[in-house]
């Protein structure tokens, strides 16, 4: 709907889907500053009037980046650490699944929009409660297998720490070599030996479906 909650003139070639598609781009690679509405009309070679077609301002748009992350992100973390599991390599697995997969979590939109909380208090806020619902959600799946809670939260700080700092270090490193790391890696964030079983399949998933950056 419009702003006269009217239908969109027959005449708009840009989608709503094409307006948020191209501000998450412009999210990614060059910051929020950049997401403004004018430079978008002209890359999508629209008039600004059809982005008011779609959304009442800027801060409409931007709103709707920030939906998407916490629906992406946020949501595939929360998931994958509430999936029944018959033990807590298992789970751990499940989790893995989210850094392998960026339909499941994109890791340079989660940077960009960290990148837009350091200038935005409301944005470090919105990105505050999104890391508590991320640890709380991992520190619930040690606990479910038996962990206490103190132990718990440790470990799910370590796990959720230790997979933020390697997107950020950027680290050099083929599917094959980490791949190599996920036994020893399960063995350290949970104390116990995943089955060759667990292993194989997450390998045949993660084979199957990672990002080209893993």
């Amino acid at each position: 709907m419009s702003p006269e909650g009217q239908s969109p003139a027959p005449h708009t070639k840009a989608t709503r889907q094409d307006w948020i598609d191209l501000a998450l781009k412009t999210l990614i690679s060059d910051g929020v500053e950049q997401v403004k509405i004018l430079p978008l009309s002209q890359s999508l070679q629209v008039s600004r009037s059809s982005f008011y077609w779609y959304f009442q301002s800027r801060e409409d748009l931007l709103a709707a980046l920030l939906e998407i992350w916490a629906g992406t992100n946020t949501a595939a973390i929360v998931s994958r650490a509430e999936r029944p599991c018959p033990s807590i390599t298992d789970s751990v697995l499940a989790v893995f699944e989210c850094f392998l997969d960026s339909t499941l979590f994109d890791p340079k939109l989660d940077f960009a929009i960290r990148e837009w909380s350091r200038r935005d208090p409301e944005i470090r806020r919105v990105v505050d409660q999104s890391d508590d619902i991320r640890m709380q959600a991992l520190t619930k799946m040690f606990q479910r297998h038996g962990f206490d809670a103190s132990d718990s939260f440790i470990r799910a700080r370590i796990l959720y720490y230790m997979q933020i700092g390697y997107y950020a270090l950027d680290i050099a490193e083929t599917l094959d070599e980490r791949l190599a790391h996920s036994r020893n890696y399960l063995i350290g964030f949970t104390g116990e030996v995943p089955s060759q079983e667990a292993l194989d399949r997450f390998i045949s998933f993660a084979k199957s479906n990672a990002h080209p950056t893993s």
